[in-house]
């Protein structure tokens, strides 16, 4: 039912301590496939202070150095002070190596092959797409990742060297009669170093300047008179990141999906090798919604997928157009389930998921870590795609 309301959603910048996590358990999980795509690995971290710890699960025939793998992400994000760094933090591990169980390249697999290949776990996913943005995401989350983009950038590009890598934004929207009607308010944390640390004053006019007006240069609604604009809110944050506040990886859920406009898993995203339907089934539902939107079929779409341990289908597939559909959501979802591929073994090979990491310099599964799992325009994602809009309009 269209109404009105205000809706907020929040970004972080890469040097957020959750994200620092969820980028060092990508990182190995990059580092695994790219040496043996057809790695089991499961890692996931928790940072505070000058300690950082990762738990990793693998079956591998990949040799990976774990600590180095981390420090080599610290230095990238932009951690070297002394409170927190690369070369002086204390990483610690459990490690766990698992004996490799029969697992085949799907690629080389028959139709009938790929049904023998069941969900390794239980999972509810969801996919979501609106008109509201040109990517198909709702818009106060697409504005937060474009602040937050903006404030990593001008922090990066030395245009206000005093920022530090830890910060966070938030973007409300008001809707009338169901649609984006005005920037309510925005929200705007930014981390400096202590020793260049600058006024409030100058802080919210050189971030306005920036990164706020840069930001909603090209977004379908910018803020006006009586748009709240909020910059340190909390006072000055010195230093930020996992001297100030700490970090553990799968704690951003809301900022990986849809900031919160629709369901979402509880699983994390970060940290699994492709095998792990919690995570590439999230992309296979973003996948079926964007196209179901694209389509013209409806105007908003969330796609819900049930996975059971040892069904390679999903047990329960439902598609809820929010009362904006073109068809009835039962039609609709007959049509996503013959022309999308749930298995988990059809998803890999629909994305080409083993091989990615190798076909991006640098990897690519920790590429996703901040600014979102979907939505994306800065990497070919090929959940993005809206190859089969046309097919499903018919």
């Amino acid at each position: 039912m269209k109404r009105d309301f205000m809706f907020t959603s929040e970004s972080v910048t890469e040097g957020h301590p959750d994200k620092l996590c969820d980028q060092i358990a990508d990182a190995v999980v990059d580092r695994h496939l790219r040496q043996d795509p057809l790695s089991q690995v499961i890692a996931e971290c928790a940072v505070s202070n000058g300690i950082l710890f990762i738990a990793s699960r693998f079956a591998s025939e990949a040799t990976v150095d774990i600590p180095e793998v981390a420090r080599q992400v610290i230095r990238q994000v932009g951690y070297d002070r002394e409170d927190f760094n690369a070369a002086s933090c204390t990483v610690m591990t459990s490690l766990t190596e698992l004996p490799r169980s029969g697992v085949r390249d799907e690629r080389e697999l028959s139709e009938a092959e790929l049904d023998r290949i069941p969900a390794r776990n239980m999972a509810n996913v969801f996919g979501y797409a609106c008109n509201q943005t040109p990517t198909l995401m709702p818009l106060p989350v697409w504005l937060a990742h474009k602040l937050a983009r903006r404030l990593a950038s001008a922090r990066l590009q030395r245009q206000l060297a005093y920022l530090a890598p830890d910060g966070k934004t938030q973007v409300g929207v008001e809707y009338r009669d169901g649609r984006p009607h005005r920037i309510h308010s925005l929200t705007v944390v930014a981390s400096q170093w202590g020793d260049s640390a600058v006024t409030p004053e100058r802080l919210r006019e050189e971030l306005y300047e920036l990164v706020i007006e840069p930001a909603f240069r090209d977004a379908p609604l910018s803020p006006d008179r009586a748009t709240a604009i909020f910059v340190n809110p909390d006072g000055p944050l010195i230093g930020g990141g996992p001297a100030t506040h700490s970090g553990l990886t799968g704690r951003k859920n809301a900022i990986d999906t849809y900031g919160e406009y629709c369901r979402q898993s509880e699983s994390a995203l970060s940290g699994k090798d492709p095998s792990r339907i919690d995570r590439v089934g999230a992309y296979a539902a973003r996948y079926a919604a964007k196209n179901v939107v694209a389509a013209g079929l409806a105007e908003a779409c969330e796609v819900q997928l049930t996975y059971s341990i040892g069904q390679a289908r999903p047990v329960s597939i439902q598609v809820d157009t929010q009362g904006t559909g073109a068809l009835s959501d039962e039609v609709i979802a007959r049509r996503v389930q013959a022309l999308f591929d749930f298995r988990p073994a059809g998803i890999i090979r629909e994305f080409n998921l083993r091989e990615l990491p190798s076909l991006y310099r640098g990897g690519f599964y920790h590429r996703l870590c901040a600014y979102g799992h979907v939505g994306r325009t800065d990497i070919g994602l090929p959940w993005e795609r809206t190859d089969k809009a046309e097919d499903l309009g018919e």
